[in-house]
């Protein structure tokens, strides 16, 4: 039985992430447009629990995505999904 301390947090569960192999650029953005490969990959990610878990976004000031949402200092951005935009001609 190992009774050293662990010092160091379990990260290999990243491995699982449907996000692995993403760029930062699109996993830490802070605008949906650069976000949307990282919220797709969300929406198919068998470990989304445990990185919310892990990132605990709402407990600091994370920017990003994580769990299926984008982050801005630790409050999740509101995404117009679903919802298109007027144009002049309409």
């Amino acid at each position: 039985m190992d009774l050293a301390p662990r010092t160091t947090l379990d990260h290999t569960w990243t491995e699982a992430a449907a996000c692995a192999g993403l760029p930062p650029e699109a996993v830490f953005a802070r605008r949906p447009a650069q976000a949307a490969p990282a919220l797709a990959a969300c929406a198919r990610c068998p470990v989304v629990r445990l990185c919310e878990e892990t990132v605990a976004p709402a407990d600091n000031w994370f920017d990003g995505v994580c769990a299926g949402l984008l982050w801005h200092n630790g409050r999740p951005v509101a995404l117009d999904r679903g919802r298109r935009r007027r144009t002049a001609a309409a």
